[in-house]
């Protein structure tokens, strides 16, 4: 995204009351916005830098994080505007774009997410001071940068058998249930690093390591100093099962309780220290998950059925059906777009990630028997009815196919941090932060 727009700034001139009257008389001073640094042959200039450290600030503030000294978090969002921009460039380079349908899909998904229309959601920018423009802005450069990642690292990714059979000897309580959420600090190492360099990177871990062992908030160390793309949120991984993980993390998730931090830990990418912040689940087997039995009514949009009345439609059959004036099978076979629909709906016994994301939580927050308010995803609009839950055990077909997209995620992080590494050392920047 090319946020190049100098802005003008008028300069405060400092005056006396004897000078006021010669002042009213001469033009006042114009300052152009200072550039920050140069990412190759584009500037970063002080305006996109303040802009993208106030938004941060607010973030940390929201999630109650004690906020780290401005500078370092100045310096901080300095690189993640470099490094985004030295991405984006190379997005240009391979042709890669996101066009208008892509990104009106995106934004709807955003909308679903937070239970709103799109309309409220507009809204709700305003009223936190977004304009609506740099919202689809920064929609369209997260859309880019994942279409970069996947071009240029995922679509590499090979799992052999070999790999999954090792997997699931290895791990074998991979399934179990259970998750964590984590939060980590990486201190990232340049390609084909010296001993000497590496010595220079444990050496600032270990300082890192003191300030948390005498009591600094992680959050706020990770948001002013870790190199890792979710720094500005504490370093946050979120809630993840343990085949989820990069595989040095779940290593040493063997020996940490909630709320310890690592040792120092090492990987290709750098050094990490890593905090488990809590635990949940871990009630069922190494070889059981829980499985929904689940019904929906589905109805796409097109250029003749917009979104809100897509959503107002299946507003109606669910009032009807809620008042028992109308039966979900019967109404699914009458008004869904999905092939399910000569059988009422009916999906079937579904496992944890056969669904998309906005359809499985929406799935996951219903008790049996409920039916959920119209919910959006990729594929139109749905009702969601779920009828029952069970444990089942998972067969070794099911087992495999889990492995294998546990072993994919984790090597696709890790060959992300390598490409990302590669790039910001091929990248030219010049500084110019302090220059006054």
């Amino acid at each position: 995204m090319n946020r190049l727009i100098s802005r003008l700034a008028l300069a405060l001139l400092a005056c006396t009351a004897g000078a006021a009257a010669a002042l009213d008389a001469v033009p006042r001073a114009v300052e152009v916005d200072r550039i920050v640094a140069v990412v190759n042959n584009e500037p970063i200039t002080a305006t996109q830098l303040r802009a993208s450290l106030e938004r941060a600030i607010r973030r940390l503030a929201q999630q109650g994080t004690e906020l780290p000294p401005r500078e370092a978090l100045e310096r901080q969002m300095l690189e993640r505007l470099i490094l985004e921009r030295a991405q984006l460039q190379r997005a240009r380079e391979l042709g890669l774009q996101v066009d208008e349908g892509m990104l009106e899909r995106a934004i709807g998904r955003v909308a679903d997410n937070n239970r709103m229309t799109l309309e409220a959601l507009r809204n709700a920018l305003d009223k936190d001071g977004i304009p609506w423009r740099r919202f689809r802005d920064e929609i369209r450069t997260e859309l880019l940068l994942q279409r970069l990642r996947e071009r240029e690292v995922d679509s590499r990714i090979v799992v052999t058998e070999a790999e999954v059979d090792n997997f699931i000897a290895t791990n074998p309580d991979a399934f179990s249930g259970r998750e964590y959420r984590l939060a980590h600090i990486l201190l990232r190492a340049p390609e084909g690093a010296s001993p000497a360099q590496l010595d220079a990177l444990l050496a600032r871990a270990r300082q890192i390591q003191r300030r948390l062992e005498e009591g600094e908030d992680f959050a706020a160390v990770a948001a002013s100093v870790s190199d890792a793309p979710d720094a500005m949120n504490g370093g946050e991984l979120g809630w993840r099962s343990r085949d989820r993980l990069p595989a040095i993390f779940a290593e040493a998730l063997e020996t940490l309780r909630p709320g310890e931090v690592s040792p120092i830990l090492r990987s290709a990418a750098g050094v990490h220290l890593v905090k488990l912040l809590e635990v949940r689940g871990g009630e069922l087997g190494a070889d059981s998950v829980q499985q929904t039995r689940v019904s929906h009514i589905l109805i796409r949009t097109s250029e003749v059925l917009s979104d809100a009345e897509a959503e107002s439609r299946l507003k109606g059959l669910r009032e009807r059906i809620v008042l028992g004036n109308a039966d979900f099978a019967e109404l699914a076979k009458a008004h869904s777009a999905d092939p399910s629909a000569a059988k009422g709906g009916e999906l079937g016994w579904i496992y944890p990630g056969d669904t998309v994301p906005e359809f499985e939580r929406a799935m996951n927050a219903l008790a049996p028997g409920e039916i959920s308010e119209p919910i959006r995803s990729p594929f139109g609009w749905h009702l969601i009815k779920v009828h029952e839950r069970r444990q089942q055990d998972v067969s070794d077909e099911r087992k495999r196919a889990m492995a294998r997209a546990a072993l994919r995620q984790r090597k696709a992080e890790d060959a992300f941090e390598d490409w990302i590494r590669q790039l910001r050392d091929s990248t030219y920047v010049e500084y110019r932060l302090d220059r006054s």
